[in-house]
């Protein structure tokens, strides 16, 4: 008799890890902005989200090395390596207000796509399952 049971699928949990970090991250950015005018006050910003990804499981498999040329979630890859130092101001505070939005902005478009994909992979699933029945 054939194995039926079914293997789990990490993607939500890396999905739903990703969305806790880019609430924190965002409560982070939000705490920078509110705090731009205080006096001594250091901008702070959360470890990147791919030290979550290194502690995962998920694994690319293919039947082909050509089928994919690099791991497209190789976040070191994608990520530029442009970090500028933030300006300290005479009051000491290292806010700055253009960073912040680009963060806050990067946190939306990270979102979007983090929840894109989750609901094309619920989508497929659904499809997956109706077919079999």
């Amino acid at each position: 008799m054939a194995d039926t049971s079914i293997e789990p699928v990490y993607l939500f949990d890396l999905a739903a890890s990703e969305a806790r970090w880019l609430a924190v991250r965002q409560a982070v950015v939000a705490e920078n902005v509110a705090n731009a005018n205080t006096p001594g006050y250091a901008a702070k910003d959360v470890a990147p989200f791919d030290s979550v990804y290194q502690q995962t499981s998920l694994q690319l498999a293919t039947d082909n090395p050509r089928q994919i040329g690099n791991d497209p979630l190789d976040v070191e890859s994608a990520a530029g390596k442009d970090e500028q130092p933030w300006e300290v101001t005479l009051s000491g505070n290292s806010v700055s207000m253009e960073h912040e939005m680009l963060k806050a902005n990067e946190v939306s478009r990270m979102y979007a796509m983090n929840t894109g994909i989750v609901k094309a992979f619920h989508q497929m699933m659904s499809l997956s399952l109706k077919s079999s029945t």
